[in-house]
């Protein structure tokens, strides 16, 4: 609502007293007040509706979801109908008919995952500014904390125990095919409380010396069985280089270049990857696994360029999110992680994969 300032011609001055003329010098002054006054009621009043308003748009989407996190699952963010909301279904698929089998009716959320009885939802929020959250998930869906966030929600991920939460938004730009971007990626501990808001500042050794660099971004953090080590991509001067990371030391060490959102095996055996294969932004990765074991990689069976951070679905199968197929934004896909085999439609209408066991 807008509030117009008076317009009236200014008053007249004020006539000479006059013996037995009523005294009307203090009304111009009256007016004004209650002018005054009327305005001041009507902006509080628009102030306190925006307040309301916003405040509404800050609170978490379904307060009660109308599942939980169950074994034997695998739940991702619908891109088709509930647009926006976590879904699930059994670990067998969706068999005949798409999305019968399916369940909805969990939080909105722009990225999604989830791990034993911990869910973490990234969510975006309309407004001047636009307001981003990471939103921590009990085993019910229900929100535990919430954390204030800027920029635009990318990756997230939670450890295998449900204890370390990762997450990571574009600072500037938004996508990774470029090189005008920067992102910010934020560690929880949930058992502790302990947030670690920017892990830049990690000490890092690169090439056997310590390294620093004002270009430095971190991204697609994958946490090990042992809540401790974890491995991450690191960029700097224009290379990608995959990182193992000690939280115990807070150290990180740069083990592999060409590697981008690393995802670690259930046996902890393997990292499934993406690798740069040709220059520009169109299609420019391609999935790898790498053996820890003997640091010998390999390609999967799937060519399209895939621009995700892959999700294992047991210790033989990888999911990811493709552009969708017949109008639909996004679809889940997996593939055999030892490269045999060819990609298989999973999910249609979905991204976000993460599969509870």
């Amino acid at each position: 609502m807008t509030v117009t300032p008076d317009t009236a011609a200014p008053d007249a001055p004020d006539a000479p007293d006059v013996p037995g003329a009523p005294l009307n010098r203090a009304r111009p002054l009256r007016s004004r007040i209650v002018a005054v006054a009327v305005a001041a009621a009507v902006l509080a009043g628009v102030a306190v509706t925006y307040t309301l308003h916003a405040a509404r748009r800050a609170e978490p989407a379904d307060a009660v979801s109308e599942f939980g996190l169950d074994p034997g699952h695998l739940y991702f963010r619908s891109t088709a109908a509930g647009a926006g909301r976590v879904a699930r279904l059994p670990s067998s698929g969706e068999g005949p008919g798409g999305a019968a089998a399916r369940t909805t009716g969990g939080p909105s959320c722009e990225r999604f995952h989830a791990a034993a009885d911990t869910g973490l939802c990234l969510q975006r929020r309309s407004g001047i500014p636009p307001r981003s959250y990471a939103v921590v998930l009990d085993g019910h869906l229900r929100e535990k904390r919430r954390i204030a966030l800027t920029g635009i929600p990318n990756r997230a991920r939670v450890s295998a125990s449900g204890r370390m939460l990762s997450w990571t938004m574009f600072a500037t730009g938004d996508s990774y095919a470029g090189s005008s971007f920067s992102t910010r990626t934020s560690i929880l501990d949930t058992r502790t409380g302990y947030l670690i808001k920017n892990m830049e500042e990690i000490p890092l050794t690169l090439d056997g010396r310590r390294y620093h660099a004002p270009d430095v971004n971190y991204w697609g953090v994958t946490f090990a069985k042992d809540d401790n080590r974890f491995y991450a991509t690191v960029s700097t001067e224009g290379r990608t280089h995959l990182v193992r990371g000690d939280m115990k030391k807070w150290a990180a060490t740069a083990l592999r270049t060409n590697v981008e959102c690393p995802s670690l095996s259930p046996d902890n055996t393997r990292i499934a990857f993406k690798k740069r294969v040709r220059k520009g932004t169109r299609d420019p990765w391609r999935l790898y696994v790498l053996d820890l074991r003997t640091m010998r990689e390999h390609p999967l069976a799937e060519r399209r360029g895939v621009d995700d951070q892959a999700a294992w679905l047991d210790d033989g199968t990888l999911a990811y999110a493709l552009p969708g197929e017949d109008g639909r934004k996004q679809d889940i896909w997996s593939t055999p992680a030892d490269g045999s085999g060819r990609p298989t439609l999973r999910v249609r209408g979905g991204s976000s994969p993460a599969a509870v066991r």
